[in-house]
C-alpha cells in the first residue's frame, strides 16, 4: 500500500476533526498528569496562604507561570481568592455641592516619573460598632502608598495629615495632586497647603469616582488584606494592623500593572534612572 504524504495526513486529520467538530490542534492534546496538577493545586495554596486575595494572574507572577495554566488549576480545584466588594463612602452634603471649580487636570495624563502626579483620597473602617477613616496618598507612576493617616472623624484634618505625612517621607512634592470634591478637600486650609507648595490642585468631576480609579482600586485590595477589624481591643491595635497591611502591599504584594510590589519597582526606576544618567 502506498504511503500517505504528509500533505494527504493533513487533510485526513482536519477532516477527522471537523467531523468530531473540534480543532485539529485538539487531536494532538495530551491531558496533563493529575500528578501534575496536584503539585501545582499545592504551589498555588501556599501562595494563597500568604496572598489570599491573589486572582490567577498575579500567582502566576509569583510562580513565574503562564496565567491560562495556572486559571486552569484553580478552577479544577476550586480555589478562590478573597472577594468582598466595598460600598464607597460619600457625605449626603456633598452631593448637593456644586461643580467645583478645579478641573481634572490628569484625565489623559501619562506618568513616567514619580513625584509628577500624587492622589489622594479616604475610607471608612468598621471597628467596634463604629468607623475610623484611613486617608491615603499615592505616586501613580509607583503606585506606592507614600502617606497615610488615621482617625475617627474625617473633617479636613484627615486629609492634612496624610498629606503632610507622604511630603516628610518623599522629601519631595508632586506636580499636581489629584482628588474628588469631597468637602475636605476643598477646605481653605487644605487648598491654601497645596497652593503654597506650587502644586497643581487637580480634581474629579462630581460623582464621578472612576476618575481618581488609582485609589478606588488600592482600597478595594486593601479591605480584602485587611480582614475583619471589629475583634480588635483598641485604636492603638488597629493602627498596627493597618501599618502592616499597607507595608505589605508597598513591599510585597504584586501589581499586576507593575507585575511587582511598588517599593520594588520604584527601587529598579531609581536604578535605571540614575545609569541613564537622567
Amino acid at each position: 500500500m502506498a504511503q500517505k504524504t504528509k500533505e494527504e495526513t493533513k487533510q485526513t486529520k482536519t477532516a477527522l476533526a471537523a467531523k468530531l467538530g473540534i480543532s485539529r490542534g485538539m487531536l494532538y492534546y495530551k491531558h496533563t498528569k493529575p500528578a501534575e496538577d496536584e503539585k501545582l493545586k499545592v504551589e498555588i495554596e501556599k501562595v494563597l496562604v500568604h496572598h489570599p486575595a491573589y486572582g490567577h494572574r498575579r500567582i502566576a507572577m509569583e510562580l513565574s507561570l503562564n496565567r491560562k495554566r495556572v486559571r486552569r488549576i484553580m478552577k479544577k480545584f476550586h480555589l478562590m481568592p478573597k472577594r468582598r466588594r466595598n460600598a464607597r463612602f460619600v457625605k449626603p452634603d456633598d452631593l448637593k455641592k456644586p461643580e467645583t471649580g478645579y478641573i481634572n487636570e490628569i484625565e489623559k495624563f501619562c506618568t513616567i516619573r514619580a513625584n509628577i502626579v500624587w492622589v489622594g483620597d479616604f475610607t471608612h473602617i468598621r471597628f467596634q460598632n463604629s468607623w475610623v477613616y484611613l486617608s491615603t496618598v499615592m505616586d501613580i507612576y509607583t503606585r506606592e502608598i507614600i502617606g497615610w493617616h488615621l482617625s475617627t472623624n474625617h473633617a479636613k484634618d484627615l486629609v492634612i495629615e496624610a498629606f503632610l505625612d507622604a511630603l516628610d517621607k518623599r522629601r519631595n512634592k508632586p506636580v499636581y495632586f489629584h482628588s474628588d470634591q469631597g468637602s475636605e478637600y476643598e477646605s481653605d486650609e487644605y487648598l491654601k497647603l497645596l497652593e503654597n507648595q506650587g502644586i497643581i490642585i487637580s480634581m474629579s468631576r462630581k460623582s464621578s469616582p472612576w476618575e481618581n480609579g488609582y485609589q478606588e482600586s488600592f482600597y478595594s485590595g486593601f479591605k480584602l488584606d485587611l480582614g475583619s477589624t471589629n475583634h480588635y481591643q483598641d485604636l492603638g491595635e488597629l493602627v498596627e494592623v493597618v501599618a502592616k497591611t499597607l507595608y505589605y502591599y508597598n513591599n510585597l504584594r504584586i501589581h499586576t500593572r507593575l507585575k511587582t510590589a511598588p517599593v520594588k519597582f520604584r527601587q529598579d526606576r531609581e536604578y535605571l534612572f540614575k545609569e541613564m544618567g537622567t
